[in-house]
């Protein structure tokens, strides 16, 4: 049998395409697109820390060093950021003064996370220990943590250890909170019942359905602590009650400042810029984990 088609019929013509062609994205910008907060605040805050690690060899001076002569400089060629009133390059102040408040901010993010989970997992699983634990995290909570943290400053003396315990024990009662709730919300889940049910211990329902489900929201308050630290680090070294005259904090330069603002204005902007440009990327890092982790919350394609 012959398929060959009348002359009648012709070949349809070719119709140009309406809309350009899909560009496939790559895995970077796949991920920069759906979070762009994540890359911008990730992007920002690894430059800082790479500031932070690489600060004795970006041209720097020994940031305690002290010479009268050169006194309250303007920035210029040889001295970027100005000096101080003692004669100390501010630049290299700056530069090192980044070490101790991402010190301070991730040790604090670090140990309240860790202590407040402990407290939150106790207080929200077991019923006997959320009335006494829950009513001393209310007291806390009840005083502003600034004041709380000023008060056990003037106890235990000025350095960077002690500021890093006086931060956690103001922001422990704000995550326990923050992951009694998560558990109490979790064991009324049919798995979590299920497995009471069945006879599992405590501490293997902790650690199997309850613990997994709580490292969500508390890598998200992580973050914000941490930028949070950073601000009460500078507060406290702003007003005398924080890391000692002789560490170069951001804090400390902006103290020792705030008497020549009005007619030497660059040595407390340029530490004030760095603090500002790191609280903003923590904070970024923070909103994009926030719509990642949460699925009511994920941007979706």
């Amino acid at each position: 049998m012959s398929t060959t088609l009348p002359s009648d019929y012709a070949a349809a013509p070719v119709l140009a395409d309406v809309l350009p062609p899909a560009k496939k994205r790559g895995r970077v910008a796949m991920f920069v697109h759906r979070y762009p907060t994540i890359a911008i605040g990730g992007a920002l805050l690894a430059v800082i820390v790479a500031i932070a690690i690489l600060a004795p060899y970006l041209w720097t001076v020994d940031p305690t060093a002290i010479a009268p002569a050169k006194r309250t400089r303007a920035p210029s060629e040889l001295y970027w950021f100005g000096t101080d009133m003692l004669g100390r390059d501010i630049y290299s102040r700056v530069m090192f003064g980044t070490r101790v408040s991402l010190a301070v901010g991730f040790a604090v993010a670090a140990v309240s996370s860790a202590v407040g989970l402990f407290i939150g997992l106790c207080a929200g699983f077991v019923r006997i220990l959320d009335t006494v634990v829950m009513r001393v995290m209310d007291g806390l909570m009840s005083i502003p943590s600034i004041l709380l943290a000023i008060a056990l400053m003037a106890l235990i003396g000025a350095s960077v250890q002690n500021v890093v315990i006086a931060i956690s024990i103001a922001e422990i009662p704000r995550v326990a909170r923050l992951v009694r709730g998560v558990v109490l919300s979790l064991r009324e889940h049919a798995y979590v019942e299920a497995a009471i049910a069945s006879g599992t211990r405590v501490p293997k329902i902790i650690w199997r359905h309850i613990l997994p489900n709580t490292l969500a929201p508390l890598i998200v308050q992580a973050t914000f602590i941490c930028a949070s630290a950073m601000l009460a680090e500078a507060t406290l070294s702003f007003i005398g009650a924080g890391t000692p005259p002789t560490i170069p904090s951001w804090g400390n330069i902006m103290s020792e400042g705030r008497a020549l603002w009005q007619v030497k204005p660059f040595i407390v902007f340029f530490p004030a810029v760095f603090l500002s440009l790191t609280v903003l990327a923590v904070n970024l890092l923070g909103d994009g984990l926030r719509d990642a982790l949460d699925p009511r919350l994920a941007k979706r394609i």
